[in-house]
């Protein structure tokens, strides 16, 4: 017969199985409680790396290197054919890029839209001189950058690089209204509709209107008044006349009737002397 355990563990022991099937459930329950928040961890940990990485990417790497190009400026924008094509054909967006990437100049672009081009009578660009297109391109553009800001303070007539303003020429003033700004030109009047590009030496705005100069878009200049007639010349007074002296003809008739007489006594005296010698023979 074998031994008996003790009975206080006959009591015990059908506990067990129960005791270990409880804790399993819990310890399951409690890891199918966790994943979720596991995953979530995760995932954010994985997103917030990445995003760090990003950052510093973008914190460490340099903008793109190359020189400033109006033309590229424009294209990008969009709307600005007609300006890009102006720019290549009066080589004035060279002279541009030259003066950006080669001194210290800054310079200010007023860029008319395609509608604002559209919007000029029919042919009056092709009624333009190559040399009237470029100063046309070239009174778009002041030879400093003016920020948006300093509009509210700079002197009227702005001087573009169409020619001084000062003669009358190519004047271009500014009159601000709180943020708006506006350009007349004597010929229209333009509004600044928004900044395209700006940085320490190039400002590009977008206007509403092609700036058309006074010297080839205005009323042409009056005609010259004609010169004062002269004074007419007055004639001499008359001198006071001596005494009349006798006419050449009335000399020439006087000395004819002398000669006339002369021969008539000439041949009286003849006659007389003839009889005379005729009787005394």
């Amino acid at each position: 017969r074998s031994p008996q355990p003790p009975s206080h563990l006959l009591h015990k022991t059908p506990f067990l199985p129960r005791l270990h099937a409880s804790t399993q459930r819990r310890a399951e329950h409690k890891t199918a409680t966790m994943q979720p928040f596991g995953c979530a961890i995760t995932a954010f940990l994985f997103l917030a790396g990445l995003a760090g990485e990003t950052f510093a990417q973008s914190a460490t790497s340099p903008a793109p290197a190359g020189p400033t190009n109006i033309t590229a400026i424009l294209e990008k924008a969009g709307q600005f054919g007609t300006l890009i094509r102006l720019l290549r054909s009066t080589q004035v967006g060279d002279q541009i890029n030259n003066q950006l990437n080669n001194s210290n100049t800054g310079l200010t672009v007023f860029a008319p839209t395609d509608n604002a081009f559209s919007s000029l009578p029919s042919g009056t660009l092709n009624s333009l001189t190559d040399q009237q297109k470029v100063a046309l391109i070239q009174f778009h553009v002041l030879p400093t950058a003016v920020a948006a800001s300093q509009f509210q303070t700079v002197s009227n007539p702005l001087r573009t690089q169409a020619g001084d303003a000062s003669n009358g020429r190519y004047p271009l003033n500014v009159t601000t209204m709180g943020t708006q700004v506006n350009l007349s030109t004597g010929v229209v009047d333009a509004t600044i509709a928004n900044t395209i590009y700006s940085d320490s030496k190039l400002a590009v705005y977008q206007v509403d209107q092609v700036l058309l100069p006074l010297e080839i878009f205005g009323p042409p200049a009056p005609a010259a008044a004609p010169a004062p007639a002269e004074a007419k010349k007055q004639k001499p007074s008359p001198v006071a006349e001596g005494p009349s002296t006798p006419s050449t003809d009335a000399t020439d008739a006087s000395a004819g009737v002398n000669l006339r007489r002369s021969a008539s006594g000439g041949g009286v005296m003849f006659a007389a002397a003839a009889i005379w010698l005729w009787w005394s023979f």
